[in-house]
């Protein structure tokens, strides 16, 4: 493979923000040349993307949702999440754009489904994708090749520089082979770093050990510190990132969205000393469930459990791994490797403080909080007493990590003066900490990645 040539665009990363910025610059100067470098193998692209599978964007009631959603509601619900910690003018730019995706992933040929129903609370404001985000990256792929960008797999960009001509330098392996290529502009989308155990250990210490990564082995990062030896400037923080509960018997890698338990607000989640630690309940799943992935991280041994009833079972997706049962609490503390005594216990307690006023209703917070306990459950509470009752074992999952580079409106990379460079830019996940200090709502990770991205691709070929 001959990997010494000369681009006028090149795009480091292979998932939905490094393919809507290839597509957009393409759209954008059909005549240049443009390359897109993807670190893993053809049959392993698509980054993160592929485990995705909605959009949260601003609208008026349409055929892919069950009533509007202002942006208005979505400011808010990032400030609330947040705490405030987001840039104000980059946020409004991923908000008003969110509204415009429905329109170009049509125009791409994505496909999105009619309106989803249930209790993920996603009913006004998430679009879903047909196929979900691996149908995504495969229709990508597919506008790419018809629109003549060029794609390499399997090659890692270990160092990034500029000379005093501005000419962007990327030193490439592939295999046993290595080069030099050589662009006029570059657009880095290769993620964050949240498979680089070593790099996770700086903020986690030896916590970090018991991760899983729910995402591919491929995003170790290298690139980001390349754009830091670069001169970028730092933006989120080291121990921030997009964590989630995930199954215990989950692979290492690559586990994906099927991976996660979405059972938590059904019913209590304990720690290995059989007690409860956070409020199940605290508020609408797509906002609070990736605080679960810290929380879990944090409990002595980095794991936990979920309990319900087996009636309970079907009011959510129900896990791909298959519950841990027993007729009696006694039996299933024995199988959990719980104190029974303390199990019984702790239900019994959480049993005794649930309200009978309020309805349950998982579609809404409905109120039904618990009183007189040290750790309270906001809604949806309900005594875990019919046998059999079955349990998950929970432990952290990263997604992906905000300690990433500084963008502009432009999506040019920020020098740590605060001044844009002319022709370095970022989209997707590695600008995730301009949006998000801390927290997630969910269904942003593809808006973040595509505002920036197809931005990113218009302004690195627009003078030209």
């Amino acid at each position: 493979m001959n990997l010494d040539r000369k681009y006028d665009l090149v795009v480091v990363g292979g998932g939905n923000a490094a393919l809507a910025s290839a597509i957009s610059a393409a759209e954008t100067a059909p005549s240049k040349r443009i390359l897109l470098i993807e670190r893993a193998p053809r049959v392993f692209r698509g980054g993160n993307s592929k485990y995705t599978r909605s959009i949260r964007y601003v609208h008026d009631h349409d055929d892919f949702s069950n009533g509007p959603y202002t942006r208005e509601e979505y400011v808010k619900d990032i400030y609330n999440t947040t705490k405030g910690e987001t840039s104000p003018q980059l946020l409004d730019k991923i908000v008003d754009g969110s509204a415009t995706l429905p329109a170009w992933m049509k125009k791409h040929k994505v496909v999105l489904k009619k309106a989803v129903k249930g209790a993920f609370h996603y009913s006004t404001a998430n679009a879903f994708i047909l196929g979900g985000g691996k149908q995504l990256v495969n229709t990508y792929y597919e506008v790419l090749e018809k629109l003549g960008v060029s794609v390499i797999y399997d090659t890692t960009v270990t160092d990034i520089t500029r000379n005093e001509h501005n000419l962007i330098g990327l030193d490439v392996t592939n295999g046993s082979d290595s080069g030099r290529i050589t662009s006029d502009s570059i657009i880095v989308a290769s993620g964050g770093y949240e498979a680089n155990l070593e790099w996770l250990k700086e903020s986690y210490g030896d916590r970090a050990d018991n991760i899983v990564v729910r995402g591919n082995k491929y995003n170790d990062g290298i690139p980001i510190k390349a754009l830091f030896r670069l001169g970028a400037k730092h933006v989120g923080r080291a121990d921030q990132a997009h964590w989630t509960a995930v199954d215990a018997r989950s692979p290492k890698f690559d586990g994906g969205f099927v991976t996660r338990i979405d059972l938590i607000p059904l019913g209590i989640v304990v720690n290995r000393e059989a007690k409860r630690f956070y409020d199940e309940g605290e508020d609408l799943w797509t906002k609070r469930y990736v605080i679960w992935g810290h929380l879990v991280r944090d409990q002595p041994g980095q794991v936990a459990f979920v309990i319900i009833e087996n009636r309970m079972l079907g009011e959510t997706l129900v896990p791909m791994y298959k519950p841990i049962v027993g007729n009696t609490l006694d039996e299933l503390a024995l199988k959990l490797r719980l104190d029974p005594k303390a199990l019984v216990a702790t239900v019994k307690e959480f049993n005794q403080h649930i309200p009978e006023t309020k309805k349950y209703d998982l579609s809404r917070l409905d109120g039904r909080s618990t009183s007189g306990l040290a750790v309270r459950k906001s809604n949806w509470s309900r005594a875990i007493e019919e046998p059999p009752f079955l349990a998950w074992p929970l432990v952290a999952g990263i997604t992906f990590t905000y300690l990433g580079t500084a963008i502009n409106l432009d999506s040019q990379v920020l020098q740590q003066n605060g001044q844009p460079f002319d022709n370095v830019y970022a989209a997707g996940e590695l600008t995730s900490g301009n949006i998000y200090g801390r927290g997630y709502v969910g269904g942003t990770g593809l808006v973040i990645g595509s505002v920036t991205g197809i931005t990113a691709g218009k302004e690195a070929l627009r003078s030209d």
